[in-house]
Formats: C-alpha cells, sequence, structure tokens
C-alpha cells in the first residue's frame, strides 16, 4: 500500500515534498501577472483612410469593398465597421476564444489583400493596415510643457517622433492613436492668385512633385567600362526640400520672357499640422496625447512594465518643461488587486493555523497541516505553469479557497492518528498504518467529489469557459495535490513528529469538555430527529422551498464592477456647435474635478474633437486619473461614488451631454460596462429609416424601469453641403470631369501630394484652400478651372450647391447597416433583466435586427449555462461516489446535503445585495463541494459500523458521533480561510467580498444543518433501499 511505503521511508517522502517546492518556486518566478486571463475574444482590426470624404463616400468606396472579402475565415466570431466623416474606415473582427491571433491576421490579410486595388488611388497610397489589436485604450499617454509655452501641434510633433515608433515596437501593443498629428508642410492655395496666372491645384501638385524629389540617376565608370577609366562615382540628382524657403522658391511657372511664378507667389506656406481635427489639454495646459490597444493575447502587466521602462529612458532626454504623464492605466490597479489577493491568501493561512492548533492542541500536531500548506500551494504554481496560465485574481481565489479545503486532508489524517494513539494505545507509526486503512477511502471520495463538481465548469465554451477553466482548473490541481500529500507525506509526518500527548494543558481539558458537551446534545438532538422523521422530512422541502424563493430574487450580472483608479468622460455638445465652444465647456469639466475633487483627483486630460461615437467639433473626451487607493479611503471617495456626483453635477448643463463612465472591466469587450447591442437594417431601407426606429425605440424605452440612458454611440446627421456639378455644361465649356474633381478635392478637401524631410524624418506636403476662401458656401465660385481653350472657367458656370443631410459616422455589423446601441442597467436591476426588456422593446419593431456584442454577448451566453453547470455537478458527484461505494444509497444520502449548503450562499447573496454573476456561480460550486465533503465523512464511518454488524440507527449515530469534531474543525479552518475575503479593502476588493460572503453564507449553513440532517437521510435511505431489495 502506498502510504505504508512512505511511512517506512519518511525520508523519501520529505525529498519529493521539497523537489515539489522546488519545481513551485521556479514557476512563482516565471509565471506572467495579470488581472484576468484572455477573456475577450481575439480581435483583427483592418483600417484605412480616405482623407477629405465624408462618411457615406467612405462606407461605400472602401469599408464595403473590403466587408464583402471577410468571408471563409476560420472561427469567426462577429464583425462590425465604422466609416466617419474624417475619412477613417475601421473594421473590427472577433473571433472565438482560443483563435491563435497571428493566424487570424494572416487569414484577413490574405483574403482582403485581392481587393486593394479595387480602392480609391488616396487611399491606396495611403495603405491598409490589418492589426491584432482589442480596439480599447488600454492606457492613455500624456505630454505637456509645464511651462505653458509650448502649443499643442508641437507636442503632438515631438510625440510623434519621439515616442510613438519606439513604443509600436514593443511587443504586446496593438495599435497606438495620437490625439493630435505631427508637422506637415501647409501650402495655403489663394484662388484668386491661382486664376491671375492661369493656374488650377493639379498644377500646384505637379511642381511640388517634380521639384521635390530624388532621382536615381545611376553611376559614372560603372562596369562594363572601356580602357583607361579611372573615374567611378556615383551620380544623384534632385534632393527633398526641408524648409519653409525651399518650398516658397519652387517654380509653378514660367514663360519665355524669364518670368517665374514661384509658390510663394500663389499660396501661404507654413510648417503646420497634418490634420486639425483635435488638440488637448492636461490640467489646462496645452498637450499631447496617445492611445494604445493591446494586441491579442497580450499580457496588460508584462506590456506596461515595457512601456514605462522605454518612457522613463525617454524622460531624461525630454526638452526643459516637458513632462510625461498617465491619465489612464489601470496596471497599478491590476498590481494592486494582485497584491491584495496574495495578503489575503497569507491572512487565511494564518487563521487556518490557528483554528487548526485549537483543535488539535498540539504543536507537533498543528505542524504538519501547517507542512502540507506550502507544498501543495507551490505544486499548484508548477501545474499552472506547465499548463500554460498565468498568476491572475481568479487563479489566486482558488488558491485561498483551496487553503481551507488542502488542511481538510491533513487534518483528517492526524486527527484519526491522534484518536488512534489515544484508544488503542498504538505506537505513533503503528497508528499511522492503521488509520490509513481507515480512512484512504474517505480522502479518495472526498478528491473525486470536489474534482467532479469543478471539472464540468471548465468545458464550457466562450469567455465564461475561459474565467471557470482558470479557476477550476487551479481548484483541481491543488486538491489532487492535497490527496497525493495526505497520502504520501502526511502519514510519514505523522510517524516521525507526532508523540503520545498524556497531559493536554488547562486550556485544552475546558475545550475539550465543552465539546464533549456539545456532542452529547447533538447526539440527542440526532437520535430525536431520526425518531420524528417525518417532520424532518417536511422542514427539509420547507427549506429547499425557501432557498428557491431567494435564488429567484437574486439581480443576475456578469463581472463585479470595480474601482480601477479611472474614469472617462464623453462631452456632447450640439451638433452645430464650433470648438470653441466645447472647450468652454471641457475647461468647466476639468476645473469641476480639479477644485471639488481635488483630494480625490490627479490629473485631467481632455481631447478635443473626437470622442468614442466619432469625430467632430462639437464632441469631447476627457481621461482622468484618481490618487491611489490607500489616499482615497472610505466608500464616499471611490471611484463610483465621484463618477455619481459628477454626473448630477454635470445634469444641471444645458447645452451639452456629459456622461462620466467607470471603465469596462475586461479589456477588449467594449469601453465600459453597459448593455452594448446593434440593431440592423435587415432590408437595407437606408440610415433614415435606421434613425427613425431608433427614435421609436428611444421613446419607448421609458416605459422601462431595468435600464436608463438608452442612446446611440454615434452623433446625428449634419447639414451638409451638395455640389452638384451640370456636366453638359462643363462639357460645353471644354472642361474635364476630372480636373474639376481634383480641383474641388484639393480646394477643400486638401491633398497628400509627397514627403518632405524635417530635422531627418519623412514628413507629409499637404496643399490645400487657404480657411478664408472656404469659410461659406459661396467661396466655392471664387475657384476656377482650366479649359481646353487655356481659359479660366469659374465654378458659378457650371455648378451649384443645395443643402442636404448626412451622417458623421456610418456603422455596419455583420455586412447590414446598422446602428450601434447603448443603455445602463438601473440600480437595484439586474442586467440579465435589463437585457430581456431591451429585445422585447426591439422585436416590437417591423424589419430591425438586434445583435447583443461585446460584453453582453458573453453574458448572454453565460446566463444559459449557469444552471446546466449546476446540474451537470450533482450528476458528476453521484456518478463518482456510486463507483466508490458500490452502492446507490450512500451517494443519495451525500446528495441531499447539496441543497443545504447552497441555500447558505443564495442567503447571503441576497441579504447583501450581491448579484448572481461569475464570482457567485463560483461560490456556489466551492460550497456544493463542501457541503458533500461533510455529508461523505459522515456517511463513510456509518457504513463501516453498519457493516460490522450494527443497524442503521446507531451506525448513523455512531458514524454523527465520531465525526463531529473533525467537522467542526474542517468546517472552522475553511471558514477562517475565507474570513479575509469577507473584510477586504483597496483594489479589486468589490470581487473578493463577493466570492467570500457567499462562501462564508455556504459553510456556516453547509456545516450546522449537514450535521441535523444527514444522519437522519442515511437512516431513511438506507431502510428505503433495504425494503427494496428484500422485497
Amino acid at each position: 500500500m502506498l502510504s505504508k511505503f512512505f511511512i517506512q521511508r519518511p525520508i523519501f517522502a520529505n525529498v519529493l515534498a521539497i523537489i515539489v517546492m522546488a519545481f513551485g518556486i521556479f514557476s512563482v518566478m516565471n509565471l506572467p501577472v495579470e488581472r484576468y486571463p484572455d477573456i475577450a475574444p481575439p480581435k483583427i482590426t483592418v483600417s484605412a483612410n480616405y482623407s477629405g470624404a465624408d462618411a457615406q463616400t467612405v462606407e461605400q468606396s472602401v469599408t464595403q469593398i473590403l466587408e464583402q472579402q471577410i468571408q471563409g475565415i476560420d472561427h469567426l466570431l462577429y464583425f462590425s465597421s465604422s466609416s466617419d466623416s474624417s475619412g477613417r474606415s475601421r473594421i473590427t473582427i472577433s473571433f472565438d476564444n482560443g483563435t491563435n491571433p497571428d493566424t487570424a491576421q494572416v487569414q484577413v490579410q490574405n483574403s482582403i489583400s485581392g481587393v486593394i486595388r479595387r480602392l480609391p488611388d488616396e487611399v491606396q497610397r495611403q495603405g491598409v493596415t490589418v492589426s491584432k489589436s482589442l480596439g480599447d485604450t488600454f492606457m492613455v499617454i500624456g505630454l505637456y510643457d509645464s511651462t505653458g509655452k509650448t502649443g499643442n501641434i508641437e507636442l503632438s510633433d515631438y510625440l510623434t517622433t519621439h515616442v510613438v515608433d519606439n513604443l509600436n515596437r514593443i511587443e504586446g501593443v496593438g495599435e497606438t492613436d495620437v490625439f493630435g498629428s505631427q508637422y506637415a508642410m501647409r501650402i495655403w492655395l489663394n484662388p484668386d492668385k491661382l486664376k491671375q496666372y492661369n493656374l488650377m491645384p493639379s498644377d500646384v501638385a505637379n511642381a511640388i512633385t517634380a521639384q521635390n524629389t530624388q532621382v536615381a540617376a545611376g553611376a559614372i565608370g560603372d562596369l562594363p567600362v572601356i580602357d583607361g577609366q579611372y573615374l567611378n562615382t556615383k551620380v544623384t540628382a534632385g534632393s527633398r526640400l526641408k524648409t519653409v524657403e525651399d518650398f516658397k522658391n519652387i517654380v509653378v511657372k514660367s514663360n519665355k520672357t524669364a518670368s517665374y511664378v514661384y509658390l510663394k507667389d500663389i499660396a501661404r506656406v507654413e510648417l503646420g499640422a497634418e490634420n486639425y481635427q483635435s488638440f488637448n489639454t492636461i490640467n489646462g495646459y496645452p498637450a499631447a496625447g496617445l492611445g494604445i490597444s493591446l494586441s491579442s493575447g497580450a499580457n496588460a502587466i508584462q506590456t506596461s512594465k515595457l512601456i514605462h521602462q522605454t518612457l522613463d529612458q525617454l524622460t531624461t532626454k525630454l526638452p526643459a518643461g516637458y513632462k510625461i504623464v498617465y491619465p489612464r492605466d489601470n496596471t497599478p490597479f491590476v498590481q494592486e488587486s494582485i497584491k491584495e489577493v496574495v495578503k489575503t491568501l497569507v491572512e487565511a493561512i494564518i487563521l487556518v493555523i490557528l483554528v487548526m492548533f485549537l483543535f488539535l492542541q498540539s504543536w507537533r500536531a498543528t505542524l504538519i497541516p501547517s507542512i502540507t500548506v506550502p507544498v501543495v500551494i507551490l505544486g499548484t504554481f508548477a501545474v499552472l505553469y506547465v499548463l500554460g496560465f498565468s498568476i491572475n485574481t481568479l487563479t489566486l481565489f482558488a488558491l485561498v479557497l483551496a487553503i481551507g479545503l488542502l488542511v481538510d486532508d491533513a487534518i483528517v489524517v492526524v486527527e484519526n492518528v491522534e484518536r488512534l494513539m489515544h484508544e488503542q494505545h498504538l505506537s505513533p507509526k503503528e497508528a499511522a498504518i492503521e488509520s490509513m486503512g481507515e480512512i484512504s477511502g474517505a480522502l479518495v471520495g472526498i478528491t473525486l467529489v470536489l474534482t467532479a463538481v469543478f471539472i464540468p465548469m471548465s468545458f464550457l465554451g466562450g469567455s465564461i469557459g475561459v474565467i471557470y477553466r482558470q479557476f477550476s482548473i487551479t481548484l483541481v490541481a491543488a486538491m489532487a495535490l492535497s490527496l497525493i500529500v495526505a497520502l504520501i507525506l502526511t502519514p510519514a509526518l505523522c510517524a516521525l513528529i507526532l508523540k503520545p500527548n498524556p497531559q493536554p494543558q488547562r486550556w485544552a481539558v475546558w475545550f475539550n469538555q465543552k465539546i464533549e458537551q456539545l456532542k452529547k446534545q447533538y447526539i440527542k438532538l440526532v437520535q430525536t430527529s431520526i425518531h420524528y422523521s417525518k417532520s424532518v422530512i417536511v422542514i427539509f422541502v420547507a427549506l429547499i422551498a425557501v432557498f428557491t424563493l431567494f435564488y429567484n430574487g437574486l439581480k443576475s450580472g456578469f463581472i463585479p464592477k470595480e474601482d480601477q483608479g479611472i474614469l472617462s468622460v464623453q462631452i456632447k455638445l450640439v451638433d452645430s456647435a464650433p470648438i470653441s465652444q466645447s472647450q468652454k465647456i471641457g475647461e468647466q469639466v476639468r476645473q469641476y474635478f480639479l477644485t471639488q475633487e481635488d483630494k480625490n483627483v490627479d490629473l485631467v486630460l481632455i481631447r478635443y474633437g473626437r470622442n468614442y461615437s466619432g469625430t467632430g467639433q462639437n464632441l469631447a473626451q476627457g481621461f482622468i486619473a484618481l490618487k491611489p487607493w490607500d489616499v482615497r479611503t472610505g466608500k464616499e471617495n471611490s471611484a463610483e461614488a465621484i463618477q455619481k456626483r459628477a454626473m448630477k453635477y454635470f445634469s444641471h448643463f444645458n447645452n451639452a451631454q456629459i456622461n462620466v463612465t467607470l471603465p469596462a472591466s475586461v479589456n477588449g469587450l467594449g469601453q465600459t460596462d453597459g448593455l452594448d447591442l446593434w440593431i440592423q437594417d435587415l432590408n437595407g431601407q437606408g440610415q433614415d429609416f435606421l434613425d427613425s426606429a431608433f427614435r421609436q425605440l428611444q421613446a419607448q424605452s421609458k416605459n422601462y424601469s431595468t435600464f436608463e440612458n438608452f442612446d446611440k454611440q454615434s452623433t446625428n446627421s449634419k447639414a451638409n453641403l451638395n455640389i452638384k456639378i451640370d456636366q453638359k455644361q462643363a462639357l460645353a465649356n471644354g472642361l474635364q470631369l476630372s480636373a474639376i474633381n481634383n480641383t474641388l478635392s484639393s480646394a477643400w478637401g486638401g491633398t497628400y501630394v509627397n514627403d518632405f524631410i524635417d530635422r531627418g524624418r519623412i514628413k507629409r506636403v499637404m496643399i490645400q484652400g487657404d480657411a478664408e476662401f472656404r469659410s461659406k458656401p459661396e467661396d466655392l465660385y471664387n475657384w476656377s478651372v482650366r479649359n481646353d481653350q487655356n481659359e479660366m472657367v469659374p465654378f458659378s458656370s457650371f455648378a451649384n450647391f443645395s443643402w442636404g443631410g448626412a451622417p458623421e459616422i456610418v456603422k455596419r455589423y455583420m455586412g447590414y447597416s446598422a446602428l450601434q446601441l447603448q443603455a445602463d442597467v438601473a440600480s437595484g436591476s439586474s442586467s440579465g433583466q435589463a437585457m430581456k426588456d431591451v429585445e422585447q422593446l426591439v422585436n416590437q419593431q417591423k424589419d430591425i435586427g438586434l445583435a447583443w456584442t461585446g460584453l453582453s454577448f458573453e453574458e448572454q451566453k453565460s446566463t444559459n449555462q449557469a444552471v446546466w453547470l449546476y446540474l451537470i455537478s450533482a450528476g458528476f458527484i453521484f456518478l463518482c461516489l456510486a463507483a466508490l461505494y458500490e452502492s446507490l444509497s450512500i451517494p443519495a444520502a451525500v446528495m441531499t446535503s447539496i441543497p443545504l449548503g447552497v441555500g447558505g450562499s443564495v442567503i447571503f447573496s441576497y441579504i447583501f445585495g450581491l448579484p448572481n454573476d461569475v464570482y457567485f456561480q463560483i461560490a456556489l460550486l466551492t460550497t456544493i463541494g463542501l457541503s458533500c465533503k461533510n455529508a461523505i465523512l459522515i456517511v463513510e464511518f456509518a457504513a463501516l459500523a453498519q457493516e460490522k454488524g450494527k443497524n442503521a440507527i446507531q451506525a448513523a449515530l455512531e458514524g454523527a458521533s465520531l465525526r463531529l469534531r473533525p467537522i467542526l474543525m474542517t468546517s472552522l479552518a475553511f471558514g477562517a480561510g475565507v474570513i479575509p475575503l469577507v473584510f477586504a479593502q483597496g483594489a479589486g476588493a468589490v470581487s473578493r467580498q463577493e466570492i467570500g460572503i457567499s462562501i462564508l453564507g455556504g459553510v456556516m449553513f453547509g456545516t450546522v444543518l449537514v450535521l441535523f440532517f444527514i444522519p437522519v437521510m442515511y437512516v431513511l435511505l438506507r431502510s428505503l433501499f433495504k425494503s427494496k431489495a428484500s422485497t
């Protein structure tokens, strides 16, 4: 027998333990650390740029062409796209969990490469990029000048030239988005001067292309050569221009009389910004910002560490007054919360050891289970390392829970050895051998049951499956190791360390007397309840009914919101508001946070010109970094409290809509934790149809109380000017349509011509009409086009304009035109109920499809899985026990314990207002395992007694009296292990409290009710199965 072998070779057992610990320590040093495993489905982003185009043009000539190629790609979950009025086209494709992002990227790249030639030239020139980015901003870096002397463009240029490339090379960075842009050579055309010299914008572009260029002109004296050739040299011709002066002196036109027209005669030349769409401030100073998205499958902490290291090196070389700050960075939160869980782990170990000492009453006996704790925990880390998992909140929670379970195995062994030494006066070695014969079966049974509870969890699909898998495999590994240690190391240590304990201490004598009294009372109670077994069954059924009521009363959720130390603000003014107006509002937002909340807020970055819903002068967004958790203690200083106060304050602003939100719990599943859905235009009835459907939905959404702030994630359509070109008139005037289009796009849209060199870096040259010649519709008539007679024909003779409306941003989902909507779950409602109501609301509309996405998509998948999970686990336990004990009555008796513990979890969660989410489900399953474990201990001993010839009632009483003490002890030890979770503080406390409270309820109810009901159930089921067998 295994145990006997090792009891006689204790050193061998210890050597094995040391090897396991050494491997464990190595694993801990090398395991990656993160907050959650990769819960978000991997994403691939395809982006392109079409400067000067409006949203619909981008959608029709770029986005749709690319979208139609996305087919036949493996493991595709869903895709969506957006095309906005600043010319950006972006398609985001999500894949099943576990898809390799690199393979997916290559597949997407291959499928779109076939249609690149069909895209407009301007788009082809700027290229289509395919990146594996999760698409949401995981970190924002700000750069500002504390002296306030440097302007936005200069800061953005510094950021782009010195910082961005270094960061893009870091492993784990998916894509970077600079808030602002680098310098460009801006050539601002004057239409009157162009007309005077008989020129068009295309002439200017051609002149620049010809004179700002590098030519490959070969060499003199290259092989083969003529005899006697000595000269051998490279030839260069032309060069890239570098300064504003160089550009001013470009010759645009000359004639025979040697008079020249220079660029400075017809345009204003300056070093400006590549685009002027947005600018930023940090705490009021002009600033540049940089948003970073993680690449799919990257480790946030690792990436953040590399980014910080890179920037720390750059900081030493920054110009005077420049400062780099982090308005959004959730890695401190992850590190803090991991640190807190580790602290909890240590507290749990200490409390468990104290409880053991109380019951075992000798330091020798307490030492044995205490030695097993580090062996099992380090061993589990080794298993995680081999399986390629990481240290994250879920694996650490699993370990905190495992401590309570793993000392149980050791306690059961030690307690039994002590009992045999005391009752039968055996030597420690004999007692250990004898004891292992008695309880090996029970140990294997307990471990089988606990693994049976947790293994089905790891087969679930989707993001929920990822969460459960981390948790369950960690626990199963810990349980299995714990069993091996209990069969190998613990008995060997017992034989080595234990001594017969003749004189117990005074406090121990008193404690044992109290336990004995308790045991007498308990046995009396059990006898009475066996006598009145019918009424006990009625009570049992009534309890289950009560628990079910409470379970149905729980709110549902997915992952709890945590205070991550960051807030984000979305600002939206009326549609036609200019950027100066947005700035006024932004300043008020900044002042509110830096004056009213100065104790809690560290810095505020505000980005004008765009937010999550799109681009436009009436939009802005803010990133707010809060002070560290130890500075802002107390509930009133939590991120949620700050957010509620801010929302209340900003609700009084009439001219702007200001939303303050907490960041999403999970990277890559949307920007916030609200409901996230799409409505699709199934029959292609157009954008107006979608807008009117949305307005109806918004009006009807007021009738529902479960969700609020039901809104679309895009801006309203804006007025736009349609220029109508009379083609017959144009042709009659001898004009070419291509020349008209070219003039129009250069004059008003701006054209990228080629590149120049600025301080050693390649930057763009752009031509565009000067601001005063494109400020009102009539300015169109200032521009002219040259015809085949070499005359300048003004636009007024062949074009007119009319007003219309066009969307600022056009979105599509799964190939249909769509609107992305969002809503917040009302406080006091569950997200599950809110989702049902939203579905009911949308389904009333004809021709509209509804699709959940992001976090809501995952939650919807998970709610359907939870009940199955419990049933499968319960079924699994029954089968394992039936196989182990060759009987159906024993597993049936054990199964009756399940509802008892679960009820405790449900009631505690209900009282403390906790939702039925991922953590609650984990807590429930742990509780199921724990209740079954207590029941097995009683039933196993009762069955042994019955084999020795006692009847069912005597056997049940003997099992109950023998196992009362170990059950109390293991349950107290487990309860002590979760106490630190219940009183958690600091970063990530919400999820720790949630798990702790549910499990504490389960332990309390599970222990008390199991001790009371199981002996009765045992007797009933035994007699029931007996009578069946005898007939």
